[in-house]
């Protein structure tokens, strides 16, 4: 086995150099089970940010259902296939009625440029409303409409055809505290008002429901579901991206957008969908569908083929089977708990927040100048690591420690996790 070094050496020749490595002395991970990871040398890591392994590293369902599945056929949708309508089928049972058409396709990017399409096709426009510090993808298309993105280190900014919402961020957005619902819906307005100005219609208004780069974001109450009445209103879509949140990470609801108590009319997904496994979707109405269907034939090589759909459709049953967003909730809720006492402790510590588990924590430098607290936040996720836990940073200012394990995450982890990030605060400040 090569060490470490020549690992590192054979990536900087051989692989872009854009491509970024987590921590600053970075892990050569060399296995995974549930939700740990070892290293080279038999370390374990508790793994709190790996959302896309969402029913465990390597669950052996999951192993057992993509073999069993290889061994017998792996092709494209161009053939009748029991697996693939039998998954749609199941995908689509999750969802509210209405939403019963699938795309499959391979990530999530592939995804979000597909609905966006879908959209396009439907309005027969493109002008398209996003919210700011949000990230849809890494395809061209998606660059364009994520300001987290595009407003960043070698960004050149949004197309004519993007208008940005200031971020829904109640706690140290444009707007703040309990009452900034009426002022960020006040923004869609306008954003509507400079697309007819320009005598264009509204085409589509992406979103999640709780925002990731965004950093773990929970918007402001009602927010979503005004934004959405006012899209349908100018005959606009609403897209909802559930590519980080979906599949019981919420705990309490199986969808992001349920939290928020709407419906929309074009939902994307992928990451914790295949667990690892390249699967992903766009699910919308007949309508919208038949739309799209003009004559230009949607085909995707890979998408929806009888291995992915086999890995996804054991993700669903690991789910349900195993009560794992149950689980979420309860434990997601205890973390949550524990956090907010933690709080109360450090004043560096300025907002706990996040549904299931998909947390957030936003490090400030004090209560009066809400200035963010990056480099700390940098400091506390690498002094993390040495003790063997794994979180991450998100946020357009990076200063949001990312919580988002595997949905199998116990009490006792948590408690682990809440032991040392105590420990290392206590150093640190």
């Amino acid at each position: 086995m090569l060490d470490k070094n020549s690992i590192r050496s054979l990536r900087e020749k051989y692989l872009s150099p854009s491509l970024s490595l987590s921590y600053e002395e970075p892990l050569h991970i060399v296995r995974g089970e549930g939700q740990y990871l070892f290293d080279a040398d038999g370390k374990q890591y508790l793994d709190a940010v790996n959302n896309i392994q969402h029913v465990g590293h390597c669950h052996p369902r999951v192993v057992e259902a993509a073999q069993r599945q290889y061994e017998r056929l792996n092709t494209n949708t161009r053939y009748l296939d029991e697996v693939v309508v039998h998954y749609a089928k199941a995908l689509t049972d999750k969802l509210p009625l209405g939403l019963d058409v699938c795309f499959f396709t391979n990530s999530g990017s592939e995804a979000n440029d597909l609905a966006l399409r879908i959209a396009r096709k439907y309005t027969q426009s493109k002008e398209t409303i996003v919210l700011d510090g949000a990230y849809h993808g890494n395809l061209s298309s998606l660059i364009e409409i994520s300001p987290y993105k595009h407003k960043g280190p070698g960004g050149v900014g949004a197309p004519d055809f993007v208008y940005t919402i200031p971020m829904p961020d109640c706690y140290r957005g444009k707007y703040r505290g309990e009452k900034s619902t009426r002022r960020y819906v006040k923004e869609v307005v306008e954003a509507i008002e400079k697309i007819h100005e320009k005598n264009k219609k509204v085409s589509t208004f992406i979103s999640e429901a709780l925002m990731g780069c965004g950093g773990q974001l929970v918007l402001p109450n009602n927010f979503l579901k005004e934004a959405f009445e006012l899209i349908r209103n100018v005959g606009g879509l609403c897209i909802s991206d559930e590519v980080q949140i979906g599949f019981g990470r919420m705990g309490n609801h199986f969808w992001g957008f349920q939290t928020e108590d709407v419906i929309p009319d074009i939902v994307t997904m992928g990451k914790s969908m295949g667990n690892g496994h390249p699967l992903s979707a766009v699910v919308t109405t007949k309508e919208i569908a038949d739309n799209f269907n003009n004559g230009m034939e949607y085909f995707n090589s890979f998408g929806g083929n009888p291995v992915s759909c086999a890995v996804g459709q054991a993700v669903l049953d690991i789910i349900e089977e195993e009560n794992l967003q149950q689980n979420a909730m309860d434990v997601g809720n205890y973390l949550i708990n524990r956090l907010k006492e933690l709080q109360s402790k450090y004043e560096i510590i300025g907002d706990v927040r996040g549904h299931g588990l998909f947390i957030g924590i936003e490090l400030i430098k004090d209560s009066a100048s809400f200035i963010p607290a990056s480099e700390e936040a940098n400091m506390v996720v690498n002094q993390m690591k040495d003790v063997g836990i794994l979180i991450s940073l998100d946020g357009p200012d990076h200063n949001v420690l990312k919580i988002k394990p595997p949905i199998i995450f116990t009490r006792e982890n948590a408690d682990t996790l809440v032991f040392n990030l105590t420990s290392i605060f206590s150093q640190l400040f």
